[in-house]
């Protein structure tokens, strides 16, 4: 561990200059050798890396949609390839590098803050060695070892004997205790963190390499976290807690209201999206219109959750509008269908003509207006002469007789004697 800490000892200088500024202000409020004053540096160290690391997070959101708009794709692969695990592998790849996607891209954050970790285990290393380091000189160094963070040294570890504890004016218990609490808490909440991103927000009708490898790293992490938290000072403890702790509340912010599509917090999103606008009759703010119009713009290609969105809004006299906006009546706005076909409201209903009774069509009454021309032929004179085709069949009769076909008679067969 020491290698891989001095391989970032280049910032070493600037994560202890932090925390010595942040020890200014809160040694001026509870005291500089108390646990609370360098306590709280480290929470605050831990805020402000974050905070500089919101754009990285910001880009794995974006890559994170863009692997969602390639599952269709994704699902075809395994349906073509579902005999062939390589090759379904090796196409995926490729698809990957195609649309320049990245499905690690979820790790960034946390390679990103690599550096900052492993330099304050290097710092917190030092205080325990009793060596400065950084802008940590000997004064303070004096007061880092007397701050205790519920009784446990700033420096102390899991692992560290009786007589280490001792040296820095502490309970070997007492430390094992509060390593232990922070270690468990520490694993718990990397736990619930990747389980909440796996139950909640991925799309189970699609199964790809980057889901297997999240559900691997459910259960690794906490692992890892256990194992090596041993040996981490209660400072490395106190970062890594309030970076889990971090992670956290920022994933269930993106999860509660920019859900993946087709996941179950999609489902619980819509329906109380659902709930607003069918009570206010609009969408409210720019995030929820960019739902709305994503969701109109799939058309056929909206999931179970989207299609019965929509229709709900239908239902209740809504319409949603390309833009993201809902409107009431059907009559304000071309709507989209159920399969994504648009249908205009206002286009009058074609008008089917009315059927005439029997009665009328045998008198000959004329058609009501609008109505095509009639079909009954209008009434010739009694003694209209017959036509010369009628005078070669001898004739028509004026009168069908009852049970014989109209016009010319086939003629009988002669009988057999």
């Amino acid at each position: 561990m020491d290698t891989i800490a001095s391989f970032f000892s280049f910032i070493t200088t600037p994560v202890s200059w932090v925390i010595v500024q942040f020890h200014t202000v809160y040694g001026a409020i509870f005291g500089d050798d108390t646990g609370w004053a360098w306590g709280l540096s480290i929470v605050s160290l831990v805020i402000l890396i974050r905070i500089c690391l919101i754009p990285l997070f910001v880009k794995q959101i974006k890559a994170t949609r863009a692997m969602q708009t390639l599952q269709p794709e994704m699902k075809k692969i395994q349906e073509r390839y579902k005999n062939d695990k390589q090759r379904q592998s090796e196409e995926m790849m490729k698809l990957y590098k195609e649309t320049g996607t990245n499905p690690l891209s979820s790790c960034l954050p946390i390679l990103a803050q690599s550096p900052f970790f492993f330099a304050l285990y290097h710092v917190l290393n030092s205080i325990a060695n009793n060596d400065t380091i950084g802008s940590i000189n000997q004064s303070l160094l004096d007061s880092a070892q007397k701050a205790h963070i519920f009784g446990a040294p700033l420096a102390a570890k899991f692992t560290d004997s009786g007589a280490d504890v001792a040296a820095l004016d502490a309970s070997l218990t007492t430390v094992r205790i509060v390593t232990a609490v922070m270690i468990v808490m520490m694993s718990a909440s990397q736990f619930y963190t990747q389980r909440q991103l796996m139950t909640k927000n991925v799309d189970t009708t699609v199964k790809t390499p980057f889901m297997q490898q999240q559900k691997m790293l459910m259960y690794v992490f906490p692992i890892m976290f256990a194992v090596f938290g041993i040996n981490f000072p209660v400072g490395v403890l106190v970062y890594w807690l309030t970076t889990n702790v971090w992670t956290m509340g920022q994933q269930m912010y993106v999860i509660r209201n920019n859900p993946t599509p087709g996941s179950k917090a999609q489902a619980a999103y819509l329906e109380r999206l659902y709930k607003h606008v069918t009570h206010h009759g609009k969408t409210r703010g720019r995030g929820e219109r960019a739902i709305v119009k994503a969701i109109v713009a799939k058309g056929r290609d909206r999931n179970e959750f989207e299609r019965k969105f929509i229709n709900g809004l239908n239902k209740a006299g809504l319409t949603a509008q390309a833009d993201g906006n809902v409107v009431k009546g059907e009559a304000q706005a071309v709507s989209q269908t159920e399969d994504g076909t648009p249908t205009s409201a206002a286009a009058p209903k074609r008008q089917q003509p009315k059927r005439q009774s029997k009665s009328q069509r045998q008198s000959g009454a004329p058609k009501a207006a609008g109505e095509g021309p009639s079909l009954i032929k209008s009434d010739e004179p009694e003694d209209a002469k017959p036509s010369a085709a009628a005078k070669k069949t001898g004739g028509t009769r004026s009168k069908a007789q009852s049970g014989q076909r109209k016009g010319p008679q086939r003629p009988k067969s002669p009988s057999k004697k």
